[in-house]
């Protein structure tokens, strides 16, 4: 099969080589790639960004993103069959949706949803369940709170907006000017020109923050929040609690608390709850999101469909911020 590789961590492209057809063991589906979806996750790996947390070996395929058909089932899968259309955000470790076909776990994966096409369908695993960690499992988002979610425009942020609105929330977000109409759309109610203003200034008593941005953003959203507020960060800095979830060795655990330790002793101070997410692959999770999708309270926001070969001009645009929600390539 075709597939997009690195043989080691690079700032230079990917390659497009032959690889061979994954092995399907016996929970898993084998799935023909019909479209798969960019993420600034895949663009951190190929650079060596998570080289710590997530050691890969080469040749590495990546793309943590797919919507396609299921081609095979192994023989104890018993969700899936042959003829399924679906969608996942496959595990790390078994990452690789930059090809024409990759072998799933059943228990990632959930069925399409019946509205969306494979290209809307590919945009939104990753960064919808990234939100529904963050604002359902996480932080139990309730009716009447306020929530601040960092760059609305981005991948995450469209869907955070959407999801927290359905929960009830108020919600407020950063971007430029020239988005502000979309995130009306999504159901953003307070809009905050992140080049011109300063969210600090403005912002008050917030139950929840949801931090996407740097550290010195991230410090500042403490600000905001009221006591036993609560803020939840997709962008670090990891957490000793983080480190001996995914069983690092003891000298990494160190090194953790101490990149998290600023972050950590300001939440203390101010009352307020740290944690840093780092989302992870849930079949039964996309299910529910299916649901909202299929009950048009989520909706996709795509910004470009490139074609499989254009994948490095692909992840190009996702590496300059620019996009406005999600990039997506169309592999079949």
């Amino acid at each position: 099969m075709k597939a997009y590789i690195i043989n080691k961590y690079t700032k230079d492209g990917l390659q497009l080589a032959d690889a061979p057809t994954p092995k399907v063991g016996d929970n898993d589906v084998l799935v023909e790639v019909h479209s798969a979806s960019l993420n600034l996750l895949d663009s951190k790996i190929k650079k060596g960004e998570f080289k710590l947390l997530l050691p890969y070996k080469f040749p590495l395929i990546l793309g943590h993103d797919v919507a396609g058909i299921v081609i095979q089932a192994g023989k104890h899968v018993k969700k899936f069959k042959v003829g399924d259309e679906i969608y996942s955000r496959v595990p790390d470790f078994r990452i690789g949706t930059f090809a024409e076909y990759i072998a799933i776990n059943e228990s990632d994966v959930a069925l399409k949803p019946r509205n969306l096409t494979m290209e809307e369908a590919a945009s939104i695993p990753l960064v919808a369940l990234t939100a529904w960690q963050a604002l359902v499992e996480n932080v139990n988002l309730k009716k009447g709170q306020k929530v601040f979610i960092q760059a609305g425009s981005g991948g995450v942020g469209t869907i955070a907006i959407q999801l927290a609105k359905h929960l009830g929330a108020t919600v407020a977000t950063t971007a430029s000017a020239k988005s502000f109409e979309l995130l009306k759309t999504l159901g953003a109610d307070l809009l905050i020109d992140y080049k011109t203003q300063d969210f600090e200034t403005i912002l008050k008593d917030y139950d929840v923050v949801l931090n996407s941005q740097d550290n010195k953003t991230l410090e500042k959203s403490i600000n905001i929040l009221k006591p036993e507020g609560q803020v939840i960060s997709i962008s670090g800095p990891p957490t000793p609690e983080f480190a001996n979830e995914i069983g690092l060795p003891w000298y990494l655990k160190i090194i953790l608390s101490l990149l998290s330790l600023s972050i950590r002793r300001k939440a203390k101070k101010h009352n307020v709850d740290f944690f840093f997410l780092f989302m992870k692959a849930n079949g039964n999770q996309l299910e529910k999101i299916t649901k909202l999708i299929e009950a048009d309270l989520i909706k996709p926001v795509i910004d470009k469909i490139y074609t499989f070969e254009r994948t490095n001009e692909a992840l190009e645009y996702v590496e300059s911020g620019r996009a406005k929600g999600k990039v997506v390539i169309k592999v079949k």
